[in-house]
C-alpha cells in the first residue's frame, strides 16, 4: 500500500527524505514557472545546499499562467514535497524526496503577495524559466517587444501586475523606494545569453513604465548567464504508478529524469549568492562557450531528430537514436555543422561530450517523448539552429544538415505524418505555422518567408536550394529515404529529382 507524500508522511516512507527542518528554513530565491525542469534542477542543487546547513536558501515558487493552478494545488497537498526519480540507463530507478520548495503562490490568486515575496529583504534571487519564448524579445532584432496583451496591461497606469515582466519590475520599484539592493535576475531558460536576454526583457519592460527605475535597474540588479542540463521529460501516469507500486510512494507530480545534471553559472550577483560550487555548480566568468556548445549540440540535435523521426512513425528520442540511420545524421549534424561554429570550451572534450549526447538521447528508460521536442518549434529552431545556419554561411560552411531540420519542421507542420496519423502541432504562432507550411506545397519558399523567425535566411540561395530540395524529398519519398540518400544508415536508396 503506498503513503501519500506530505511532511507529516516523510518518517513513514523508505525513500531518502530531507534531513533538514524545512520550517526553520528562510526563503532567498524565488522561482518563476516551477515545472519539471525547475524540479529536477535548479530545486536540486538548492536542496542539496539547505542539507549541508545553507538555511537562508529555500524557494518559493511562482505560477503566472492558468496551467499552473494544477502545481499550485498539487505543492498546496503535498506541503511542496515531490520525489525526483532518477532513471538510469541500466533500468536502475534512484528516487527521493526535494523539500528545497517550502513554499508556492500563484500570482491570480494574490498579485501582492508575489511582488511583496520577491520584495522582501530575504530574497536576493529571483530565478526564471518562463520558455525560450517567454521573455518579449523579438528573435531577429533582440530587443523587448510590448505586444503581448498582458504586457500592454501591465503598463497601464495603477495596473495590477499579471505578468512575470510586471510581478518583478514592481518588486524592484519598491526595493529601491525601501532602500534595498536589487535582487538578481536568473534564467534558466535555454536561451544564447539568456542573462543579456533577461535584461533587455525586464529593463525594456521598465523603461517603459519608469525611465529612471530602468536606469537602476541596468546597474544595481545583476542578470547573469547560464547553462543549463537535465533531460526532463513530461511525467506521465506510468510514472506515478510506478513509484507507488515500487516504492510505496503516492505523489501527484514527480519528477523524472536523467542522472545526468549540469550548471553552467556566470558568477555576478547583485545581493549575495549560495554556496553553488559546494554542491558541484560550475561558476565561471564568461558561461557563453558552455551555453553556445550546449545549444548547437543538445538543443539542436534534439530538434535534428525530433521531426524527422516523427514522421517517419518514431514517438520517443530513444527509439530514434538507436536507429542508424537517425543516429549517424543526428551525429553528422553535430560534427559537420554546429562544431565549426563553436569556440574552444575550456575543460570539455567535444568529440567525447558528442558520443555522451548520443548516450544520453537514447537512454531507452527516460522515454522522453518527441512530441515534446516538437513543440513550441518558432522558439526553438530560432534559439537553437539557426545561429549555426548563419555562422555557417558566414564563414561558406555547409547547411545542408541544417536545412533538412527546417524542412522536416515546415514538413511536420502540415498537421499530418508519412503513415497518414494527424501531428498535433503545438506553437505559439500555430496559425502562421501551419497557414506558411499550407501553403509551401505551391510557394516552396513560403515556409521560410512567412513564419516570421526566419530573418534573412529566405534571402539566401544556398540556404533556400537545400531547404527546397529537401523538403520536395520529405514530401515524396519521406525522411528514412532522405536520409538514405545523403549517405546515412545501411539502406541503398536513390531518390530521383522531381
Amino acid at each position: 500500500m503506498s503513503i501519500p507524500l506530505r511532511a507529516g508522511s516523510l518518517g513513514r516512507l523508505d525513500v531518502p527524505v530531507p534531513s533538514y527542518d524545512r520550517s526553520a528554513m528562510r526563503t532567498g530565491v524565488v522561482h518563476v514557472g516551477v515545472g519539471g525542469f525547475h524540479r529536477a534542477h535548479e530545486a536540486v542543487y538548492l536542496d542539496a545546499l539547505l542539507a549541508a546547513g545553507a538555511g537562508d536558501w529555500a524557494v518559493c515558487g511562482v505560477g503566472t499562467q492558468p496551467f499552473d493552478r494544477r502545481m499550485r494545488d498539487v505543492l498546496r497537498e503535498q506541503d511542496g514535497l515531490y520525489t525526483l526519480v532518477l532513471k538510469h540507463p541500466d533500468g536502475r530507478l534512484e528516487p527521493r524526496v526535494i523539500g528545497a520548495l517550502t513554499d508556492y503562490l500563484y500570482a491570480p490568486d494574490n498579485p501582492d503577495a508575489v511582488v511583496e515575496r520577491m520584495a522582501s529583504p530575504d530574497t536576493r534571487i529571483v530565478s526564471l524559466t518562463i520558455t525560450e519564448g517567454g521573455y518579449a524579445v523579438d528573435p531577429v532584432t533582440g530587443r523587448f517587444t510590448r505586444v503581448e496583451p498582458g504586457v500592454l496591461l501591465d503598463l497601464q497606469p495603477g495596473a495590477v501586475p499579471s505578468t512575470v515582466f510586471g510581478l518583478v519590475t514592481e518588486a524592484l520599484a519598491r526595493r529601491r523606494e525601501r532602500g534595498l539592493a536589487g535582487f538578481t535576475v536568473l534564467s534558466c531558460d535555454n536561451v544564447q545569453g539568456n542573462g543579456e536576454v533577461a535584461r533587455e526583457a525586464f529593463t525594456g519592460f521598465a523603461a517603459l513604465r519608469d525611465p529612471d527605475l530602468a536606469a537602476w535597474m541596468r546597474t544595481e540588479v545583476a542578470f547573469p548567464s547560464s547553462m543549463v542540463d537535465r533531460i526532463t521529460p513530461v511525467t506521465t501516469d506510468e510514472d506515478r504508478a510506478l513509484l507507488a507500486r515500487e516504492f510505496g510512494v503516492e505523489d501527484a507530480w514527480p519528477v523524472v529524469c536523467e542522472p545526468y545534471l549540469q550548471w553552467v553559472l556566470e558568477d555576478r550577483f547583485s545581493a549575495g549568492r549560495p554556496p553553488l560550487a559546494d554542491v558541484g555548480v560550475q561558476l565561471v566568468d564568461d558561461v557563453h562557450p558552455y551555453e553556445v556548445m550546449k545549444l548547437r549540440l543538445l538543443n539542436a540535435g534534439h530538434q535534428a531528430i525530433a521531426y524527422l523521426g516523427y514522421l517517419a512513425g518514431h514517438r520517443y528520442t530513444d527509439e530514434v537514436c538507436r536507429d542508424p540511420v537517425f543516429a549517424e545524421f543526428l551525429l553528422a549534424y553535430m560534427e559537420r555543422e554546429a562544431t565549426p561554429t563553436l569556440r574552444p570550451v575550456p575543460g570539455v572534450d567535444l568529440p567525447a561530450y558528442r558520443r555522451t549526447l548520443l548516450e544520453r538521447f537514447a537512454n531507452p528508460h527516460v522515454r522522453d517523448t518527441l512530441a515534446r521536442l516538437c513543440a513550441e518549434t518558432s522558439d526553438r529552431i530560432p534559439t537553437f539552429l539557426l545561429p549555426v545556419v548563419r555562422e555557417q554561411l558566414a564563414r561558406g560552411g555547409d547547411v545542408r544538415l541544417a536545412a533538412l531540420v527546417v524542412a522536416s519542421w515546415a514538413r511536420y507542420a502540415e498537421g499530418v505524418d508519412e503513415h497518414g496519423a494527424k501531428v498535433l502541432v503545438v506553437d505559439r504562432l500555430l496559425e502562421p505555422v501551419t497557414a506558411a507550411a499550407a501553403r509551401s506545397r505551391e510557394e516552396p519558399l513560403a515556409f521560410l518567408r512567412d513564419t516570421g523567425v526566419m530573418g534573412d535566411l529566405p534571402d539566401d540561395p544556398v540556404f533556400g536550394r537545400d531547404f527546397t530540395e529537401h523538403l520536395a524529398s520529405l514530401r515524396r519519398h519521406g525522411a528514412r529515404a532522405t536520409l538514405a540518400a545523403l549517405g546515412f544508415g545501411h539502406e541503398n536508396v536513390v531518390i530521383t529529382p522531381g
